[in-house]
């Protein structure tokens, strides 16, 4: 029971620092453009 005590938060931590990270990533912008790269992977294998 004692083990519970130290996890629960410690898994509380980890998923808010997750859900920061999205949120920053999403602020930053890296999902504004989510076709370009595979478009841009596709057009530049073809002129190979």
């Amino acid at each position: 029971m004692t083990g519970l005590t130290l996890l629960i938060p410690l898994a509380l931590l980890c998923g808010l620092m997750a859900l920061a990270a999205f949120f920053m990533a999403l602020r930053t912008g890296q999902y504004d453009d989510l076709d370009g790269a595979a478009m841009r992977m596709l057009v530049e294998g073809e002129e190979d």
